[in-house]
């Protein structure tokens, strides 16, 4: 039998080592790549965007090495996962560094979560950095294992929230609602870290591994 293949794409921004010994943990069987290399990345079975930083950079990045192009092809056919700034590249535009356009596989907007406060009044930090509950909007096989309402770890300043409510599988409260987690047919995000969400994470992880696209 075949071993499975995921590629973890490499642009410079993103703890890209931390995500990959996370899905060798979860899945000794499948082959993990950290590459740019388009024709590595079109070969393996699932495709992960990753990312850290300012959504230009990352943006920047991902069209200068011409990226976007083979993200777009891979999400014809094979699982991809985008993972917190990741997710929020596949959005229309960002608020960040006054205004970035995206990649635009998703509609929607990333907005700055500004002044928020706690159902107490008081002020909450942002970045939105720490534990935090999601919950389940739509089943997902992403969902598999996990229970609604387990508590996975973000780190971001900027939240997404998609045109389309459909295409949300799950939601957060910081201050306000937020989309979580995102979904088409083939394609999902999350604005959650899952290589740093321990258990759930990492059933996350083994749950896309296992995904053959299809809901």
């Amino acid at each position: 039998m075949t071993s499975k293949s995921v590629a973890v794409i490499d642009y410079g921004m993103g703890n890209l080592h931390s995500a990959a010994k996370a899905l060798q943990h979860v899945s000794p069987e499948t082959k993990v790549v950290v590459t740019s290399d388009a024709r590595t990345i079109l070969s393996c079975d699932h495709v992960i965007v990753p990312g850290v930083g300012a959504i230009r950079d990352c943006v920047g990045e991902i069209l200068r090495l011409e990226l976007g192009q083979v993200i777009a092809e891979a999400m014809k056919n094979k699982p991809v996962l985008g993972i917190c700034i990741g997710m929020q590249t596949f959005m229309d535009h960002s608020d960040e560094n006054g205004g970035v356009d995206c990649l635009g596989f998703f509609a929607g907007q990333v907005h700055h979560f500004g002044e928020i406060f706690d159902e107490n009044g008081q002020a909450l930090k942002v970045p939105h950095m720490g534990w935090n509950n999601v919950f389940q909007r739509e089943p997902h096989p992403l969902w598999n294992n996990i229970a609604d309402g387990s508590r996975f770890y973000f780190v971001h300043s900027y939240y997404v929230e998609c045109d389309d409510e459909n295409e949300v599988a799950g939601t957060c409260n910081y201050g306000l609602p937020f989309d979580a987690v995102i979904f088409r047919d083939n394609i999902a995000a999350t604005q959650f870290h899952p290589e740093k969400s321990s258990t759930a994470g990492l059933q996350l992880l083994s749950n896309f591994l296992a995904w053959d696209g299809t809901l």
